[in-house]
């Protein structure tokens, strides 16, 4: 069995290997009524670097922790693809989606923690 935190830093990794940009680490584990434990946020410029990140989380989680998201939901059109792990969830936005949804500021009493970009 995977540890959430594994889960987080794999996700992580698949995003910044496709250069994924505005990782942000949502931490639920406090908040009433959350869906999980954890949000992984990130945006892609476009539909098709957000299909590829995503792509690359699935492909990085399964090959490391040997796990496979339970539901992955957004992949026909890419503006936002949301991956469920059960502990984590993994948001892979377009910069307008994320801005219209705006998943940080809806859990702004959570802690939130921002990954660097890659250059």
């Amino acid at each position: 069995m995977n540890t959430v935190n594994e889960l987080v830093n794999t996700a992580i990794k698949g995003i910044q290997e496709k250069k994924g940009k505005g990782i942000k680490i949502i931490d639920l584990t406090e908040m009433d009524g959350a869906i999980c434990q954890y949000f992984v946020v990130c945006e892609g410029n476009n539909p098709q670097q957000t299909e590829a990140i995503a792509e690359s989380v699935e492909d990085m989680i399964r090959i490391e922790l040997h796990d496979k998201p339970t539901h992955v939901v957004g992949t026909e059109n890419a503006q936002w693809i949301a991956m469920d792990y059960v502990d984590v969830m993994v948001h892979v936005f377009i910069p307008e989606a994320r801005e219209f949804y705006n998943l940080e500021n809806l859990w702004q009493d959570a802690p939130i923690e921002e990954i660097a970009d890659l250059d």
